[in-house]
């Protein structure tokens, strides 16, 4: 309605203007002059011949009278041609003034066509001024009119958009029905609504499912704890090696599964953020007890360990070295090499086995969750050991680096030292 009612205003302050200008541009100058007032000045100045002075203009045109030796006997206002040359070229009207049939003098009429057309001329431009001020006050109200209708509200939506794009689900999007875009902006946000709904549901689906990967995790780690002792006892009571074997066989088995679960439970409980890392003071001398609980094949020599208090959290750390040496048994199955030493503000535990390492270019990868490297593919494994590693250590304000060492893939462990 109001787009219909600026166009028909704009349409009619144009026919104004066009109006305007056709009139000044068809004006003529050259008969304006009214026939009927010049005869009764002719007339006048006849009768009053002998007496000029007395003389009266009977009109509002302007005039001179002059003899036939070009004197002047009468003028209605100064600034008038005073004689025939300067009347020619001011284009004046010069008429005979006869008395009983002999020519005695002239009337000039004054050529007021310049005041006249000068006049019109300022009229026309004043009207023209006026219509481009109405011109820009229509634009003007028209342009505030689409900024309020059209602009701002498109401005109002970019805005919600860039909300919903970073995840706020909350602020509601302001409506105006009166707005042109009214529903649409209602339908913006009835998506805002359903989308966090949406969202919601999605989280709480989510949140359930790890919830029951966690409490599966736990309850798995009771039979097999039950099955690790039972076979620990068949061990101890076994009359022949071979009998012996399988046992041993069973408690390795046992033991990948606890790490596998342990992990497993541990990146679910990350992504709850339930997973807790509490670093307190411990000796350096416990490290050993660690890493032999970690190295349960034997495959390692542990080193002296240099006498210093650390910072870390005890259950998080041993998760850590069993994490490594759990990798290093099941894709390298060599020898470790394991090295312990004091470096600024942390004591260093290094462990590199002989497998041979992994390509350099995903050397960054094996710390990220569920990656793992090109040389496993028929090893089965999850990828998080490393994940939960790295994860831990970074909560204990230490680090776990991993390169590629001269016989095998190394594991550096970073583990803060007390202040």
């Amino acid at each position: 309605m109001k787009t219909r009612v600026f166009f028909c205003g704009m349409l009619t302050v144009f026919i104004i203007e066009l109006a305007v200008l056709i009139l000044f541009a068809r004006s003529k100058t050259g008969d304006r002059q009214d026939t009927v007032a010049v005869n009764e000045i002719v007339q006048t100045v006849r009768s009053s011949w002998d007496f000029l002075e007395d003389h009266v203009n009977p009109t509002a045109m302007d005039y001179v009278v002059i003899d036939l030796d070009g004197a002047v006997l009468y003028k209605t206002r100064s600034g008038l041609s005073e004689n025939l040359n300067t009347a020619v070229r001011h284009k004046d009207t010069i008429l005979d003034i006869e008395i009983e049939g002999s020519m005695v003098g002239k009337l000039i009429l004054y050529n007021n066509d310049a005041l006249i057309f000068r006049s019109e001329k300022q009229s026309v431009i004043f009207a023209v001024i006026a219509a481009l001020f109405l011109h820009c006050g229509i634009c003007a109200g028209y342009f505030f009119y689409i900024h309020h209708v059209v602009i701002w509200p498109f401005r109002k939506l970019k805005k919600f958009a860039e909300r919903v794009a970073d995840g706020n689900l909350d602020i509601p999007l302001e409506m105006d029905r009166k707005n042109l875009f009214g529903a649409f902006t209602e339908s913006f946000d009835i998506m805002r609504s359903e989308l966090k709904k949406a969202r919601i549901a999605e989280a709480r689906a989510n949140a359930g499912k790890k919830e029951l990967v966690v409490k599966l995790s736990h309850d798995i780690k009771t039979p097999v704890a039950s099955i690790k002792a039972a076979s620990e006892v068949g061990s101890a009571l076994a009359e022949n090696e071979k009998s012996r074997g399988n046992y041993e066989q069973i408690i390795q088995k046992a033991d990948q599964i606890n790490t596998l679960v342990t992990n497993l439970f541990s990146a679910t409980l990350e992504e709850l953020q339930e997973l807790s890392v509490m670093p307190i003071d411990m000796k350096s001398a416990e490290l050993r007890e660690l890493l032999e609980n970690a190295d349960y094949l034997h495959r390692a020599r542990h080193p002296d360990i240099p006498g210093c208090m650390l910072f870390a959290d005890r259950l998080r750390l041993q998760q850590v070295f069993d994490n490594i040496f759990a990798n290093s048994y099941k894709y390298a199955d060599t020898n470790i090499n394991v090295s312990v030493s004091a470096e600024d503000c942390f004591l260093v535990v290094s462990i590199e086995d002989c497998g041979g390492g992994v390509e350099g270019s995903e050397l960054p990868l094996l710390k990220e969750k569920f990656k793992r490297g090109s040389n496993t593919k028929d090893i089965e494994g999850a990828g998080l050991g490393l994940y939960i590693s790295d994860y831990c250590m970074k909560k204990m304000n230490g680090r776990l680096d991993i390169e590629n060492g001269t016989s095998g893939l190394r594991v550096t462990v970073w583990i803060p030292m007390k202040d």
